[in-house]
């Protein structure tokens, strides 16, 4: 059963920040940060204060045993505050160049989802599994309830990867693929929605 997460101490969100970053360590967004052990230290301070980011805004959800996680957010109820204090701290903490790159990505793929996100919609803002728990049906899990929360609102769900094997299993599990833009960095954005068709 997913359910959002809330109340934490401080040693569990610290637990996750870890298993969330170390799953990203790999992701293809930071290739071009260097070698792994050269951007291990980045990309666990980046994701820990977007797993900060994420759990403030109260935008954080998991399975009971705290093995799985989904970023859900309301494009009508988004957490500017949190975000913008996100950002700063990003500033104080990651190295200029890094920061610089992510930027300069993230302007060029800026209108890729362009054709959803001028509506409401909601927007998986990470799904990350347990690396020892994965295989086990849990990203499964965390797709479905996004989706059931979509039909729910009766929005669509954007999933957005820079993973063409994520990409791959969004559509297997009932998304389409309606954009992808490729960056001078050579990373692709994969953009995928679900929404119900009745």
């Amino acid at each position: 059963m997913i359910k959002k997460v809330e109340n934490l101490s401080k040693s569990q969100l610290k637990k996750i920040r870890t298993l969330i970053g170390e799953a990203f360590v790999t992701n293809e967004l930071f290739h071009d940060w260097g070698s792994y052990d050269e951007r291990r230290e980045d990309v666990m301070t980046y994701l820990a204060l977007y797993v900060d980011y994420v759990y403030k805004a109260g935008e954080l959800y998991a399975n009971e045993d705290l093995t799985g996680f989904i970023g859900l957010e309301d494009s009508a109820h988004a957490h500017k505050l949190p975000q913008l204090w996100m950002l700063i701290r990003m500033m104080a903490k990651i190295r200029r160049s890094r920061l610089k790159s992510l930027l300069n990505y993230a302007d060029q793929i800026r209108g890729a989802n362009a054709e959803y996100a001028k509506q409401r919609h909601l927007d998986v803002l990470m799904v990350c599994v347990d690396k020892k728990y994965q295989g086990q049906g849990i990203a499964t899990e965390l797709v479905e309830y996004a989706k059931n929360m979509s039909d729910e609102l009766d929005i669509p769900v954007l999933f957005d990867t820079d993973m063409k094997d994520y990409a791959y299993m969004y559509l297997h599990l009932g998304c389409e693929l309606y954009s992808t833009v490729t960056a001078d960095n050579g990373v692709t954005r994969y953009c995928l929605c679900y929404k119900n068709v009745q």
